[in-house]
């Protein structure tokens, strides 16, 4: 038997600037064990207790030092097998669109960024659950009034 294990999250970040909608991918660092180099969108695994929204939100600050002026929970979830561990792993997704001029602090896990558009975000990600994520992101939060009202979650 293969064991389900959900203990991380992602978090697709964007912003409007000057008319035109940005994507946040982060490249992990050249010294990172896993993925070195690898463009991806940020992700997290939970401490003792912590909620998915909660993780997120910290991932994000951690991994960004953004906080995000509206959040929103995806109605998808990405997935991958731990082949170390054996264990099926299932992350729930979160949007947070962010102020176009606040900064990016990026941490010692990343060694670059970009704000792209959606095209080139794609082309960037590596992973085809994260070229997913930003489709899903943009089609349904950004671009989906409705849908991204009723999956909006209050920042507290």
């Amino acid at each position: 038997m293969i064991p389900v294990v959900s203990s991380s999250i992602e978090v697709c970040v964007f912003r409007f600037r000057n008319d035109t909608i940005e994507y946040l991918v982060l490249r992990r660092a050249l010294a990172e064990l896993i993925h070195p180099g690898m463009w991806q969108l940020i992700t997290g695994m939970t401490t003792e207790g912590e909620r998915g929204v909660r993780t997120a939100l910290r991932e994000m600050h951690e991994e960004t030092g953004l906080i995000p002026r509206h959040f929103w929970s995806v109605p998808v979830m990405t997935s991958f097998y731990d082949r170390n561990g054996g264990s099926l792993h299932f992350c729930p997704v979160f949007a947070a669109q962010v102020d176009p001029v606040t900064p990016v602090r990026i941490s010692e896990e990343h060694c670059d960024f970009a704000w792209l558009p959606l095209a080139d975000a794609r082309r960037r990600l590596v992973w085809p659950s994260h070229r997913a994520v930003v489709d899903t992101v943009d089609a349904v939060i950004v671009r989906g009034e409705e849908a991204a009202f009723r999956l909006a979650i209050p920042i507290s």
